[in-house]
């Protein structure tokens, strides 16, 4: 893979396309004045906005080689610093090792845009790097000067609603991921007084989004999507609310994929709400499991402990390869607890391994319990297929996310007692 970088950079060197862009780049991070540092930024952003995507691989090389930092300076700075640690040697070898091409995204980010161009130079980042792992440097450096400047503490939290603008209101239909919204009726009801929907945005970024939460204030913890989305506004329920249930979560900015936004903004949203609203008891998720369906077909059907169970769900599926709503709300009890069984032997055994749910460590991780798994909770094409309609409510006790975000990290999942029934397999 590194022959495969360095021919990259050799085509950059050579390609006289890509010259005037690169020479800017050098430019941009050695320039002293703060009035061409400015000119530089926004010649480099025109420059990258132009930049057919053909060529674009080829400059991301260039970013990893000759933006990289100086071996000998490090080696140099690293010896000096072991010989007599003092502060100016640690200093000297902090400032070695960082790659200039931190500098550079420092100061592509002082110009106007510079921050959205950032964003979209590390989407075409993401996508180059699947094939070409020597790149994984340039991108860890923007991963941590993003993390830096999209820090909880320097986003504005709103609560979206039927007044705001069209333009943002548009964007929330076009970036919910995980619930569709089907048009402007749909997302007003999931605007209602009954129902909350918050969202980040970052100073540099106008009205557009980061990641935002969809809510339900309910009497009860919800077992089902249908009613959350479906049900008519209810104005006097929000009052009398003893339960919120974060329903749906979505990222809007492809850009921050690694940047830890959704922890921190349920809980922020769960604040506003105990403020607005203190009779809310219950603070909880009705969650998809996306990995389910991918987890059982790679599971053993010789795991003894689980055998029965998986050989149960493998004859009703070689039976029933599309699977509908009417052949899940049919299920015969024996199947549909085998499949509960199995689910929660999923979320709770396979959380810390390299098949488990993404949404289930998603909260696991962040502080929540395990709480209850539903059946026949999601009938939609997608929940059908993910999960066989199967979904979760994850429990958030204000009180004990942080000591259940350190079980999960020393590789416990935090469940309640009736998902730890379900763990006993059948004698």
């Amino acid at each position: 893979m590194l022959e495969k970088l360095l021919r990259l950079t050799q085509k950059a060197r050579a390609d006289r396309s890509l010259q005037p862009l690169i020479k800017s780049c050098h430019l941009l991070v050695s320039e002293r004045g703060q009035a061409n540092v400015f000119a530089l930024a926004v010649q480099v952003i025109e420059g990258y906005q132009t930049l057919p995507v053909a060529r674009r691989e080829a400059f991301f090389a260039a970013l990893a080689t000759e933006f990289a930092p100086d071996p000998a300076a490090v080696l140099q700075a690293a010896t000096q610093y072991a010989q007599a640690p003092t502060a100016h040697h640690l200093a000297a070898l902090t400032q070695a090792v960082e790659a200039p091409r931190q500098e550079l995204m420092r100061r592509i980010n002082r110009a106007p845009g510079g921050t959205a161009m950032l964003l979209a130079m590390r989407v075409d980042l993401l996508g180059l790097s699947k094939g070409n792992p020597e790149l994984a440097a340039v991108d860890a450096d923007f991963l941590h000067l993003l993390t830096s400047w999209f820090n909880p503490g320097f986003l504005r939290l709103e609560r979206v609603d039927w007044q705001s603008s069209a333009a943002l209101l548009e964007k929330i239909i076009h970036h919910e991921a995980v619930h569709e919204i089907s048009g402007w009726n749909d997302l007003r009801r999931r605007l209602q007084p009954d129902r909350r929907c918050y969202a980040f945005f970052h100073p540099q970024l106008g009205d557009e989004p980061l990641i935002f939460v969809e809510v339900a204030l309910v009497q009860d913890m919800a077992e089902a999507i249908a009613p959350l989305i479906e049900s008519k506004p209810d104005g006097a329920s929000a009052a009398g609310a003893k339960t919120a249930v974060f329903y749906s979560i979505s990222n809007c900015q492809p850009g921050l994929r690694g940047v830890s936004l959704g922890n921190f903004l349920i809980k922020k949203v769960a604040d506003q709400l105990k403020t607005e609203l203190p009779q809310l008891k219950t603070f909880c998720t009705l969650s998809p499991i996306p990995g389910f369906v991918r987890w059982l077909d790679s599971s053993r059907p010789d795991e003894v402990e689980w055998a029965g169970d998986l050989q149960i769900v493998a004859t009703w599926r070689s039976k029933h390869p599309s699977v509908g709503p009417e052949s899940i709300t049919q299920m015969p009890k024996p199947l549909r607890e085998a499949l509960i069984r199995l689910c929660a032997r999923f979320l709770v055994k396979q959380s810390h391994q390299s098949l488990a749910d993404p949404v289930a460590r998603f909260h696991l991780d962040n502080g929540a319990r395990l709480e209850r798994i539903n059946f026949a909770a999601d009938l939609s094409r997608k929940g059908l297929r993910q999960s066989f309609g199967l979904m979760v409510n994850y429990l958030y006790d204000i009180g004990e996310v942080e000591v259940r975000h350190q079980d999960f990290v020393n590789q416990k999942v935090s469940h309640s007692t009736a998902v730890r029934r379900m763990l006993k397999p059948l004698a």
